[in-house]
C-alpha cells in the first residue's frame, strides 16, 4: 500500500463553467481485453445516444489493455470514422491499470467508465454525471442494488454481488451500496487526488478507489441502473472473487495502521460546512456519540465475559480489576480510532496512559459499588454482581465519555487570528516533493488555446 504524500488537498466543488461547442466536457472510457465483436457495436450505440441526449462536448476512448485479437484494430477504426473517438493501447493487462492511464493523461473535467457489454441502460448516463457537473459531488455510481433499480441476472451472480458489498459495509465500514457496477465517473481533479493512493491494477481498483474517496470525506452520489446481465460475460468469477478479498484485507489493514495518508486530503475552507470554525457548536458530537455508545457496548459485553471468566478463580475485587484493566484498553484503542478518528501511532502511548487514568475513575466507581453490595449482603448472588456492574458501568461510562472528549483526545485548539480562507480556486502550482508541479484548475482546462477540440 502506497504511504507517499498525496499530490495535493481535494479541491473545492464548484459548478463547471459552460463550455463552449466542440470542448469534451465528458470522457467516457471503455476499457476492453480481446472484445473485437462487442466493441464496434458498443461505440456506436454509446456515440448515437452521446450525441442525441448529452448536452456538452463528448469524448469516447477506447482503452485496450494488451488485446491479442483484432481489438486494436477495430478501436482504430472507430477512432477514424468518428472525430469524438479515440483510442489507447497499453501493452499489459489490467482492467484498474487501464483506466488509471487514461484518466491521469485525459483532460476532460468529468471522466466516466462503463463495461463493453453495456449491461447498464445508458439512460442513467446523464444523471451519472449530472452532480459532477454541478459541483454537487465528486464521484457517482450506478447500483444495481438499490430500491427502485431494475435488474435481469442470475441468482449465483446475484448472492456473490450482494455477499461482496456486504463484506465490504462489515471489514471497511462502506456505505455505498455496489462496488461493482461498471457504471461511474469522477471528477478530473478528483481523481487527480484519488488516483495516486489507489494501488490495484485489476478488477479491484474501482473498490479501493471508492473507499478511499469515502474514507477522505469525498460525496459519492449513486444512481439506480437498469442492468441485464451479459451471459458471454468473460470474467472469471473465482479468481476474480479471490483477488478482491486480498485487495479488501489490504485496504483494511491500511486504514487500520494509519499507512494511508487521507488526513491531508482536507477541502479548502468553506467546501463543507462542517469544516466551518462556528461558535457555541460542538464539532462532531453527534457522530462521537454513536461511535462512544457502540464501542462501549462491545467494551461492557467483553467487561462482563473477561468478569466472569476470572471471577472463576478469584475474588470479586480481583476479577473486576483485571475485566476492567484488559477492557479499558481495548476500550481506548478503539474509541481513538474509531470514535475520535486519530490514525496513526502518534501520541498513542500518552492517550493509553490518560486511558488509564480514566479507568481508575471507572475501578473506583464499580469496586466502590461492588464494597456497598457486599456490607449489605453477605452473600450476594452472581446475578446480583452483574447488575450492580451493569448499573455502575453506565455512571463510569457517561463520565468516561466526557473525559474523553474534553481531556483525552480534544479537538485541536483554535488558531489565535483567524487564517485568511484558501481561495476557490486552486493555488496554480503545488509542491510535490521536492519538485513543484504546475496544476491547472477546471475553468484553465476549458479555456486552453491549445484544445483545439
Amino acid at each position: 500500500m502506497r504511504t507517499d504524500s498525496s499530490p495535493g488537498s481535494l479541491p473545492a466543488r464548484e459548478h463547471l463553467p459552460a463550455a463552449g461547442a466542440g470542448t469534451p466536457v465528458l470522457d467516457v472510457v471503455i476499457p476492453v481485453y480481446n472484445e473485437e465483436k462487442d466493441l464496434r457495436p458498443c461505440v456506436l450505440r454509446l456515440h448515437d445516444h452521446l450525441t442525441r441526449t448529452f448536452p456538452y462536448g463528448f469524448r469516447i476512448t477506447v482503452a485496450d489493455n494488451a488485446s491479442t485479437d483484432a481489438t486494436p484494430h477495430v478501436a482504430a477504426r472507430l477512432a477514424a470514422e468518428l472525430p469524438e473517438v479515440t483510442s489507447h493501447r497499453l501493452e499489459q493487462k489490467g482492467r484498474g491499470r487501464a483506466l488509471r492511464t487514461v484518466w491521469s493523461a485525459s483532460d476532460a473535467p468529468v471522466l466516466a467508465y462503463m463495461d463493453v457489454d453495456l449491461s447498464t441502460d445508458l439512460n442513467a448516463l446523464l444523471p451519472l454525471v449530472a452532480p459532477l457537473i454541478s459541483g454537487h459531488s465528486d464521484l457517482a455510481i450506478g447500483s444495481r442494488l438499490a430500491r427502485s433499480s431494475r435488474v435481469v441476472r442470475g441468482a449465483k451472480r446475484e448472492f456473490i454481488s450482494r455477499s461482496y458489498n456486504l463484506i465490504l459495509r462489515g471489514s471497511l465500514q462502506a456505505r455505498f451500496s455496489d462496488a461493482q457496477c461498471g457504471f461511474k465517473a469522477i471528477r478530473r481533479d478528483v481523481a487527480q487526488v484519488l488516483l495516486p493512493l489507489v494501488e490495484d491494477t485489476g478488477w479491484f481498483f474501482d473498490t479501493e478507489m471508492l473507499v478511499l474517496a469515502e474514507r477522505a470525506g469525498c460525496r459519492i452520489h449513486e444512481v439506480p441502473v437498469d442492468w441485464v446481465d451479459d451471459p458471454d460475460s468473460t470474467v472469471h468469477i473465482v479468481r476474480t472473487a479471490t483477488e478482491d478479498l486480498k485487495g479488501v484485507w489490504r485496504v483494511g489493514k491500511a486504514l487500520a495502521t494509519g499507512s494511508l495518508p487521507l488526513d491531508r486530503l482536507a477541502r479548502p475552507f468553506g467546501d463543507d460546512p462542517r469544516d466551518r470554525e462556528l461558535t457555541g457548536v460542538p464539532q462532531g458530537l453527534a457522530r462521537q456519540l454513536v461511535g462512544f455508545c457502540a464501542v462501549g457496548a462491545l467494551s461492557t459485553l467483553f467487561y462482563l465475559l473477561l468478569y466472569s471468566a476470572f471471577r472463576g478463580f478469584t475474588g470479586s475485587q480481583v476479577a473486576n480489576a483485571l475485566a476492567l484493566l484488559v477492557s479499558a484498553v481495548a476500550n481506548t484503542a478503539a474509541n481513538r480510532r474509531l470514535t475520535f478518528g486519530v490514525r496513526g501511532r502518534g501520541g498513542a502511548v500518552r492517550h493509553q496512559a490518560q486511558g488509564l487514568v480514566v479507568f481508575g475513575i471507572g475501578l473506583v466507581l464499580t469496586g466502590g459499588s461492588l464494597a456497598a453490595l457486599n456490607a449489605a449482603t453477605a452473600d450476594p448472588g452472581h446475578s446480583t454482581e452483574l447488575a450492580v456492574l451493569i448499573a455502575a458501568n453506565l455512571a463510569a461510562t457517561v463520565l468516561r465519555f466526557l473525559l474523553f472528549r474534553a481531556w483525552v483526545f480534544p479537538d485541536p485548539a483554535p488558531a489565535t487570528e483567524p487564517l485568511p480562507a484558501e481561495p476557490r480556486h486552486p493555488d496554480p502550482y503545488r509542491t510535490r516533493g521536492d519538485a513543484t508541479v504546475p496544476l491547472r484548475s477546471v475553468r484553465e482546462a476549458h479555456t486552453d488555446p491549445r484544445d483545439g477540440r
